[in-house]
């Protein structure tokens, strides 16, 4: 009987087995990235390269902030990994050992590229001045401006130079050597005569006030006592703090009608007795035309005892009250060509610097009767009426005018 098993015979194909189709699966939806669309959003309307530009900066600022942090950390270590020793006790790290041995210089071509940095506060010594400067008088200089330019008061500069200005501001000229103190007071010749102690008492100070002021260079030792100094006759002295009388320049006080012959050592220009004659109202009017100042005002301080009214060569100069002329005539003394009038009544006026003079002495005046000319004679800086007025002492002129 045949085997129908064939081992060699081909396996029996099975016959596919069919499935019910199954509907096609629908395709996953691919996920979406906001951010992306929303940049392909923006360069679609052409803000791409303003985007790219803001997000450059954003990172150069990031990028700088943190530089920025890294520094400052590695600054706040430094100290205490360069200024500490660890094998250094507190102690000697808060007070170090400090080699005062100086430094030993160093060679031209090493200095020559180093630059030294600037203080912002310079210490400058300032001490007041002890010598004696001097100064050359400008056109347009006054007694009170000088005083001014060197911090002094105005006397001082008369005071320091009394044989120059002979303690009158009209003196002062252009081109004149003047002394210039170094502080307020009295520069003058001791020679001798007296004890040093009661010279310094002229001047309101003491023997010790001016021999220790450091400008005079004296050696107390060599000096001695101070009241009976041992100084050389002719020597010049600062006096500091010094006060002198001024002199009296120009026209003495009390020329009256009675007494003219008080005036007789001021020039030709002094008269004889007078008796009877024009009196005075008490009231005064301008003596010239110009109410108002053209060169020194009425100052005790520079010995300018008058007022110097403005007014052109030649222009009117009147009286100021009726009265008798007491001096008419040229003045030795700087006032020029000159009148006095006594008003009779205890006052006088006096007119300097005139050009012209129109009345002589004796003769009876009306309150603003024409008595000269605006001049520039004797001392003066140009043309001008220097205007006085006397009560037994010279007054301030303003005191008595009416207003300009």
């Amino acid at each position: 009987m045949q085997n129908d098993f064939n081992e060699d015979a081909p396996a029996p194909i099975e016959p596919d087995i069919v499935t019910p189709e199954q509907p096609p699966r629908a395709p996953r939806p691919k996920q979406r990235n906001t951010f992306l669309h929303w940049l392909r959003s923006l360069v679609q309307m052409g803000l791409g390269e303003s985007l790219l530009r803001a997000g450059t900066n954003l990172l150069s600022l990031i990028t700088l902030v943190i530089v920025v942090l890294l520094i400052q950390a590695f600054y706040h270590q430094s100290p205490d990994r360069f200024s500490t020793n660890s094998g250094q006790s507190p102690e000697a790290a808060i007070n170090p050992n400090i080699n005062a041995n100086p430094m030993p210089a160093l060679n031209d071509e090493l200095t020559s590229g180093i630059a030294r940095s600037a203080r912002l506060h310079t210490n400058i010594p300032s001490r007041p001045r002890q010598e004696i400067v001097r100064y050359i008088v400008q056109d347009g200089d006054t007694v009170f401006g000088i005083a001014e330019k060197f911090g002094l008061e105005p006397q001082t500069i008369l005071w320091g130079n009394f044989n120059l200005l002979l303690d009158d501001p009209h003196s002062l000229k252009p081109g004149q050597d003047l002394a210039i103190l170094p502080v307020n007071g009295v520069y003058w010749e001791w020679l001798g005569g007296i004890p040093f102690g009661e010279w310094a008492k002229f001047y309101n100070v003491t023997a010790a006030d001016i021999i220790e002021f450091p400008g005079n260079r004296l050696d107390p030792n060599a000096v001695g006592d101070y009241e009976n100094a041992n100084i050389k006759p002719g020597t010049w002295l600062v006096i500091p703090g010094g006060k002198k009388e001024f002199s009296s320049w120009g026209a003495p006080l009390g020329v009256t009608r009675e007494n003219p012959a008080s005036a007789r050592v001021l020039g030709d220009g002094a008269c004889d007795p007078v008796s009877g004659g024009a009196i005075g109202y008490g009231s005064y009017v301008y003596p010239t035309n110009k109410h108002y100042l053209s060169g020194f005002d009425y100052s005790e301080k520079t010995n300018h005892r008058g007022i110097d009214l403005a007014g052109a060569e030649g222009e009117g100069v009147y009286a100021t009250d009726a009265g008798v002329i007491v001096y008419s005539g040229w003045n030795n003394y700087g006032y020029g060509n000159m009148i006095m009038v006594d008003h009779g009544n205890g006052f006088q006026s006096l007119y300097a610097h005139l050009s012209a003079i129109n009345r002589g002495c004796g003769q009876s005046v009306g309150q603003g009767e024409t008595i000269g000319a605006v001049g520039s004679t004797g001392r003066s800086s140009g043309p001008h009426l220097h205007f006085e007025l006397m009560a037994g002492v010279k007054v301030n002129p303003w005191d008595y005018l009416p207003p300009p």
